[in-house]
């Protein structure tokens, strides 16, 4: 969460808001608050205090990494019902917040409701564009590579990631538990799938939830066994080393895009 304050409803009892936001990674420091950088979290509240005057405590379905964009991020706060007007709120922050930052839908929840763990599942989509002279109007919105992708194999490779497994051969290590206990890198995938379009591959991947460069990891690996680096088969003998030096490539954060999240 983002800040810590009562929403100061006057005796009114807060409802709990939904929203659906999406927005350009490029630029920000990544969605969640840090001290002394521009991230999405922090404009977002930013905006949010300014329009509903009164401190806001933000709960997002995806932390996403520095770079990386999103078209269906789900952000869940409380507000004051006495200054809360969803349309309005919705114009003001769109007209705030653009235009790296858009606010697609608003409502009241649940009580309950909670962008993070009410959430049963994330999908991610990730674009490659496959060839040999850059595009510069999709700079920073695609992951430029030069070689024929052989999507067979890259679809081999992606159908090995579904089911529970380990993966900490594609993630970055999170910090111990504050009893000193590992923290599980055990996650389901639910689909993993590459298709087409002109000139470009994306990847779409959903699962119940992801560690840090989990999917950049599983992209760049999978670029790298469509390039011819590594064969098809790969996947499952990484998935088993259970060794971050095993996985390939880690793909960049501005082909990346939270694109769903399902409640």
């Amino acid at each position: 969460m983002v800040t810590t304050a009562d929403p100061g409803t006057g005796g009114s009892a807060p409802v709990r808001v939904r929203m659906t936001v999406a927005y350009n990674g490029t630029g920000y420091r990544g969605f969640w608050a840090v001290e002394g950088q521009r991230t999405v979290a922090g404009d977002l509240v930013e905006g949010l205090e300014k329009v509903l005057r009164h401190p806001i405590e933000l709960t997002c379905a995806g932390r996403t990494d520095a770079g990386v964009h999103a078209t269906g991020q789900v952000v869940s706060f409380d507000a004051d019902p006495n200054r809360l007007d969803p349309e309005r709120l919705q114009a003001s922050l769109n007209g705030l917040l653009a235009p790296a930052i858009a606010v697609r839908e608003v409502g009241v929840s649940d009580p309950d409701f909670d962008a993070r763990f009410s959430a049963r599942a994330r999908w991610y989509r990730y674009r490659v564009r496959s060839a040999p002279v850059p595009d510069p109007l999709r700079a920073g919105l695609v992951w430029p590579v030069r070689h024929v992708l052989d999507g067979r194999a890259m679809n081999e490779a992606a159908r090995q990631l579904v089911g529970e497994h380990d993966f900490t051969s594609f993630c970055r290590r999170p910090k111990p538990a504050p009893d000193g206990t590992e923290r599980s890198l055990v996650r389901r995938v639910i689909a993993a799938q590459w298709g087409a379009a002109d000139d470009e591959w994306h990847f779409e991947i959903g699962a119940s939830a992801f560690c840090h460069q989990m999917v950049r990891s599983i992209t760049g690996t999978l670029v790298d066994i469509g390039r011819g680096r590594l064969p098809a088969d790969a996947v499952s003998g990484i998935l088993a080393a259970q060794d971050r030096n095993q996985a390939g490539t880690i793909a960049p954060p501005q082909g990346l895009v939270l694109h769903r999240v399902d409640y």
